[in-house]
């Protein structure tokens, strides 16, 4: 019996005027496929996910979901009547179960109760008596605490997190998120990542957090040149393929071009009369002329620009204190910043970053306490509301407004149309108005304007967010070969990685943290740290009880037994989920087996999980008997 997949798209074409973003592309999505949708800005991401929930109309093409297929849409800029709580807003949306419980509030309102034994069956079937408790407990796990705060009160980034809570809520079969990471701090990041993971809905994502993508996705569909590609596996086997793609491809680029020479020469001599063998070749040569003409944008150079001269004295911070009536920023902060310092700053929403970059960049005071900067430091300052050009202004005039060429060192320069070249902007982009371009291109110019100025010394608040993964990788070569000092705001936990050296972690409260390593270190370390308080606190109590007692606990021959099977059971656990993990990225799978392995993979975790832990409290059984 042949599987209806829950989306399919067939030869669309979605195109802005003269600009096409989408020519006869077509995907499928299955039951239980976890995709992950890459492009950069402007290729048309936000715009796809618009078309397929209905938000937007399309040139040509069919876009078909399985009949009954629940659907839930967590858009880029979610909108509310501004009116309406944070707790109404959840129930703003209209599905099946919001319907159902207006429905009984509407019946318990009229004499009578009409029809109330059909509907209180239907409540228990959709689980609906749990719905606002459960929207609660989302909401709470986003750092949503004040439930009947009005939504005009709310930032962006809270109304975008009441967006995500909605959309969780209402349990879709298939769930389609637009940058659902942005405006979420670490924590709320890693609660959403293993929420996605546990469960066994399908999924359409567009994300710049990679580790997100690698951990969440068991697929990859990249638009490229008007095109859509899928890649059977994560972002790492993403990476591979694509690079392989990009390879062929230059090859069959380079060879067209061989022969393109040749031909064009036969053209230019051919006469005009020409036979029909002759026009047969004249077609062939405009279908040679296409190949040959294509270009990827695969330019690795690396830019190493020559930042201004830094001396050996950056910044002193001495005594700071900061406090917003009872929020405490800073308390008696100090700190001397290094020459050539790659600092990363971590810590929850509200526990004051953003201000302290302030404070350091002379924006805000400090309500006590001196900051004593450099004479030759030269700040580059990227913020979160940093995005104000003229709209009828072309993106080159807007750059060479700032310098005509940057200095690359030993004599070399780089125009400002080179310079946009290497942050993705092509010719033909470069001349477009400041008004045409999406969210993410405004993102990437307003970048190429705070490292055109030729700083000494990067302040970056929060430069992930909207910039497309393929920007990221070149932002990520220019900082690790940039000579000067950066600090970095950032919730990109792969992008702190690969940055910077050591770690600022703000607790809140005024208390902040000197971790010497990057992001990944110190999960580990607080991982490591939290476990060893638990089993610290946990024996404690056991060992007071047994020298009261002056016995040892004895395993019982039951337990022999089973703790002899746990090893084994586990090993056979890890190798069959390696096995799966090896599957899903093969590519090889049926849409059938697919889905079996996706669900067997969360189930597979929880067993390993469940079975070390029982192996863990054998195994100091055993151990204490030996003691």
């Amino acid at each position: 019996m042949a599987v209806i997949p829950y989306l399919q798209i067939d030869n669309l074409t979605k195109s802005f005027g003269d600009l096409v973003l989408l020519e006869n592309s077509s995907l499928g999505i299955a039951e239980g496929q976890r995709v992950g949708l890459i492009a950069k800005n402007g290729s048309g991401k936000t715009t796809l996910l618009n078309v397929i929930a209905g938000k937007e109309g399309y040139d040509s093409g069919n876009v078909v979901f399985r009949r009954d297929l629940r659907v839930g849409y967590l858009e880029q800029d979610p909108q509310y009547p501004a009116e309406l709580t944070v707790l109404e807003a959840c129930f703003h949306h209209g599905n099946s179960t919001v319907e159902l419980i207006k429905e009984y509030e509407r019946c318990m309102e009229t004499e009578g109760h009409p029809g109330l034994d059909e509907l209180l069956n239907r409540m228990d079937q959709e689980k609906a008596w749990e719905y606002e408790q459960k929207a609660k407990q989302i909401l709470t796990q986003l750092k949503i605490r004040n439930f009947d705060q009005q939504v005009k009160q709310l930032s962006g980034g809270q109304l975008k997190r009441v967006a995500l809570a909605n959309t969780l809520i209402t349990e879709p079969d298939f769930l389609i998120l637009d940058e659902p990471t942005n405006h979420l701090d670490l924590d709320m990041t890693e609660w959403l990542e293993e929420y996605l993971r546990r469960t066994n809905l399908s999924l359409l994502m567009v994300t710049h957090d990679r580790y997100f993508l690698d951990r969440v996705c068991s697929e990859i569909v990249e638009i490229d040149n008007r095109q859509i590609y899928q890649y059977k596996g994560n972002y790492s086997y993403y990476l591979e393929k694509r690079q392989e793609r990009v390879d062929s491809k230059n090859v069959e680029i380079e060879r067209a071009n061989n022969l393109y020479r040749t031909e064009l020469d036969w053209m230019r001599r051919m006469p005009q009369a020409r036979g029909h063998k002759a026009r047969y070749r004249e077609d062939a040569f405009y279908e040679l002329e296409k190949v040959a003409k294509q270009r990827f944008n695969t330019d690795n150079v690396k830019l190493e620009v020559k930042a201004s001269y830094i001396g050996s004295k950056i910044f002193e911070a001495d005594h700071l204190c900061k406090r917003f009536d009872d929020l405490t920023i800073l308390d008696d902060f100090s700190y001397i910043f290094s020459r050539y310092e790659k600092m990363g700053i971590v810590g929850n929403n509200g526990t004051g970053k953003s201000t302290f970059i302030k404070i350091l960049l002379g924006q805000v005071k400090p309500d006590s306490g001196t900051v004593d900067v450099g004479e030759t430091v030269r700040f580059g300052y990227y913020s979160q509301d940093g995005l104000q050009f003229d709209e009828q202004m072309k993106v080159i005039d807007v750059i060479q407004d700032i310098a005509e060429v940057i200095e690359l060192g030993n004599g070399k320069k780089l125009s400002a149309s080179q310079f946009l070249q290497h942050f993705l902007f092509t010719p033909e982009t470069q001349h477009n108005y400041v008004s045409k371009l999406s969210g993410g291109e405004r993102r990437r110019l307003y970048l190429c304007t705070v490292l055109m100025r030729n700083p000494n010394f990067l302040v970056l608040d929060e430069p992930t967010n909207d910039l497309d993964i393929i920007t990221l990788n070149v932002l990520e070569e220019y900082l690790q070969s940039f000579k000067g000092c950066v600090i970095v705001v950032s919730h990109d936990r792969y992008f702190m990685d690969k940055v910077v050296d050591h770690l600022l972690v703000f607790n809140g409260q005024g208390d902040i943290r000197d971790f010497p390593g990057n992001y990944s270190d110190y999960r580990d370390w607080k991982e490591a740290k939290s476990q060893k308080e638990k089993e610290a606190e946990k024996p404690q109590e056991e060992k007071t009880v047994r020298v009261r007692l002056n016995e040892k606990r004895k395993m019982s021959f039951k337990e022999k037994r089973e703790f002899e099977q746990l090893e084994q059971e586990i090993a056979d656990l890890e190798v069959e989920k390696e096995q799966i993990e090896q599957s899903l990225c093969s590519g090889t799978l049926s849409v059938d087996e697919l889905t079996e392995k996706s669900k067997r993979l969360p189930e597979v975790n929880d067993l390993i999980d469940e079975k070390t832990m029982r192996w863990l409290e054998l195994s100091e059984i055993e151990a204490n008997l030996s003691a």
